[in-house]
């Protein structure tokens, strides 16, 4: 600040000498006081400082943090109904975090991305829509032993600890096969806790219902979910059990449950295991199951195969796998590169997929 003064300064009082030097034969000593004009720049430039000082110290909280990625694809499908044409895709994410206490988090989730549609023909698609949106408002904070979370758009899981450790390449293996159960998603407005024992123990549960205007939480005529995990973590495996129940509005309820564990072994040449196990209950019952291994250190980067039902299927029903591998290499600290190639089964013909994944993070 005291350069900032003395740039202030100097062209007030060249301001002031200016015109005492082109009527010297009119002013007189008693009509022009240099220090108290200098005194009065002075003080305005004080006034002025405090300002500046004001502003800084509340303009932007020093517990904020802000951090950035940007996912993109570029691979083809072959066998896809629709098009076999080589595409691309993207995603934008930013993340606001702040605390206020040093122990809680307010979260915030804002996407942007291409707007094609994802569905079970084009796993590619990222659907997040080209529109810049927040993806979520979370507010997690201690209370007594527990860890809260509430929030708009937030998932039970986020509470929840799991054993999934498999890398996925495909969204469907993202939970080793128990994205229904142990990955449910929320409904609109969310609580849910968390409770970790020493001995590696832990407990969660939550709430999720319709954020509708018209409809009302916990309503007859919204969707309410709840959700209640158990897990243990150890130092080379671990296991996870969960319960998930949805009252579907005025439809049937659906009921899931799954289990998801993972070893790993002390030699960095034998592969991660991860295992994964869901069924569903909606007056049918469906299964589905997946199986992974992930080898940490080939190279520059690891290794992921995996193998899963391309669903829950009920038993008198054709059931159908989907197959992928991938390859993950850190370019650098910032910047992560993923090829990989997928096998579906369907119905008609298979689809067989090969993308090259590349990942920012700022």
């Amino acid at each position: 600040m005291k350069l900032f003064k003395s740039l202030l300064v100097a062209p007030a009082t060249l301001g002031l000498l200016a015109p005492m030097s082109a009527t010297a034969n009119e002013v007189t000593f008693s009509d022009f006081n240099p220090a108290e004009e200098l005194a009065v720049t002075n003080s305005r430039v004080d006034g002025l400082e405090a300002r500046l000082n004001d502003f800084e110290a509340g303009g932007f909280s020093e517990t904020t943090s802000a951090s950035f990625s940007v996912d993109a694809i570029i691979g083809a499908i072959d066998g896809d109904p629709t098009s076999e044409a080589t595409t691309f895709e993207y995603q934008y994410n930013i993340g606001l975090t702040t605390s206020f206490t040093g122990e809680d988090s307010l979260d915030v989730a804002i996407d942007s991305g291409s707007d094609t549609a994802s569905t079970a023909d084009n796993p590619m698609a990222f659907d997040t829509g080209a529109a810049l949106q927040v993806d979520g408002v979370t507010y997690s904070f201690p209370l007594g032993g527990l860890s809260m979370i509430v929030g708009a758009d937030t998932d039970i899981s986020a509470a929840f600890t799991g054993a999934c450790t498999y890398s996925a390449f495909t969204d469907y293996m993202g939970d080793c096969g128990t994205g229904n159960s142990l990955g449910v998603g929320g409904n609109g407005v969310t609580a849910a806790g968390s409770y970790a024992f020493d001995s590696g123990f832990s407990l969660a549960a939550g709430l999720s219902s319709t954020a509708d205007d018209t409809v009302g939480i916990l309503t007859t005529e919204g969707t309410d979910v709840f959700g209640i995990e158990a897990a243990y973590s150890a130092d080379s495996w671990g296991l996870a059990v969960a319960y998930v129940n949805s009252d579907n509005a005025a439809a049937a309820e659906t009921t899931v449950w799954g289990i998801n564990a993972s070893y790993t072994f002390d030699s960095t040449s034998l592969p991660t295991i991860s295992l994964g196990y869901e069924t569903v209950d909606t007056g049918v019952d469906a299964t589905g199951y997946f199986v992974g291994l992930t080898w940490p250190e080939v190279g520059p980067g690891s290794v992921s195969i995996g193998a899963a039902t391309a669903g829950n299927f009920a038993d008198n029903a054709q059931e159908f796998m989907t197959y992928e591998a991938s390859y993950s290499y850190p370019v650098n600290d910032g910047l992560t590169i993923t090829p990989g190639v997928f096998i579906e089964e369907t119905a008609g013909d298979d689809l067989t997929g090969v993308i090259v994944k590349s990942s920012f993070a700022f």
